[in-house]
């Protein structure tokens, strides 16, 4: 298995630099191999850098998200955004604010870093193979063919880091009264293995793989339509030079977080839900201090879903949606902003319409 692994692995590289090398030839200048694996490790620490900046400046927000959307609603502990986040502070301090985030660093680096890659080289195999099919070298991709590289990329990343996914959530809703604590990422996994199996790392796998392809998806999709139209028409002056400004990406990336994440929310929240099933003290950690029972066995996503809304409601699949439509909106703006100064900054130029 490894052996296949390894194989396709120098197989992919090796396509992605015959491809830069393709491009370069076309250009007319000459470059070596090296040139090509140097930008891939440039774009990889770009995309890295990117996730983390953003994930960090709305921890306290992502946490918010996250005790909402599995809180158990027969003890109703955090009641909004603003006293969810008041109670936090006043019981845990400025720590409690940023819980989970250093493995939620953890994973959204190595995420992010392959989420950006695996955009840019399946754009242009996609635009590659468009191009041939239509017989026009000039034809660029479409706001379709976009949103298919955004899907395909997020559903990589999402199912290589997913374990870490995980864990995260569950130490994300710990509190200082929770009776058993996980104490970090890889104390957290090897307790999962142990005491649940393998099979427990990727629970809610399924709608977040289902989920990623409306998110991601449109993310990318809007983003890239968004930049293109507005080089091309340059309304209100906004386009100097074929450039956008930092604040006019910082809009076009609002708005394709804001699109992505109002779809495919609810999946999220079932996701989430479905992470905490056959853990032993999750009902105590959901309510922080062990009052009522949380009804937490699902036998599938159908079956979260199911019980989600009979129990709660249709409006339970939004919960926390606030904090997450608050944090949404600078998180992914800044992604996208971060990703391109850093690799305007390491030198590397990669457009994905040429």
């Amino acid at each position: 298995m490894a052996s296949v692994d390894v194989k396709t692995g120098e197989s992919a590289v090796t396509k992605i630099v015959n491809l830069e090398e393709a491009k370069l030839a076309r250009e007319g200048v000459v470059k070596s191999p090296n040139y090509a694996i140097g930008s891939i490790c440039k774009s990889l620490v770009a995309g890295g850098v990117a996730g983390g900046v953003s994930r960090t400046a709305v921890a306290p927000l992502e946490r918010m998200k996250i005790l909402l959307q599995v809180q158990n609603h027969q003890s109703v502990k955090y009641n909004g955004t603003i006293q969810g986040l008041k109670y936090i502070w006043r019981t845990e301090g400025f720590r409690g604010l940023f819980k989970g985030n250093g493995t939620n660093c953890a994973r959204i680096v190595p995420n992010s870093a392959v989420k950006f890659f695996s955009y840019e080289q399946a754009s242009k195999g996609i635009l590659h193979l468009y191009q041939q099919q239509t017989g026009n070298e000039n034809a660029q991709l479409t706001p379709v063919l976009r949103l298919g590289a955004g899907a395909c990329a997020g559903i990589i990343a999402m199912s290589a880091t997913y374990p870490m996914d995980m864990v995260r959530g569950r130490i994300t809703v710990q509190t200082e009264k929770s009776p058993y604590q996980y104490r970090g990422m890889f104390h957290a996994l090897s307790t999962v293995l142990r005491e649940e199996g393998p099979r427990a790392l990727y629970k809610g796998w399924l709608p977040s793989v289902i989920g990623v392809v409306p998110y991601v998806g449109l993310n990318f999709a809007v983003y890239e339509s968004l930049k293109d139209w507005l080089i091309k028409s340059r309304p209100f002056g906004l386009v100097q030079d074929s450039e956008l400004s930092v604040t006019t990406r910082l809009a076009c990336g609002a708005a394709a977080g804001t699109i992505g994440q109002t779809v495919a929310y609810p999946l999220d929240v079932i996701r989430r839900r479905m992470q905490m099933t056959g853990w032993n003290n999750a009902a105590s950690v959901i309510t922080g201090d062990g009052r009522g029972k949380a009804p937490l066995e699902y036998t599938g996503m159908v079956d979260a879903f199911r019980k989600t809304v009979r129990h709660e409601g249709f409006g339970a699949l939004y919960k926390g949606l606030v904090p997450n439509s608050v944090k949404v909106v600078p998180s992914i703006a800044l992604a996208f902003v971060s990703y391109e100064m850093v690799k305007d900054i390491l030198g590397v130029e990669i457009r994905i319409s040429d």
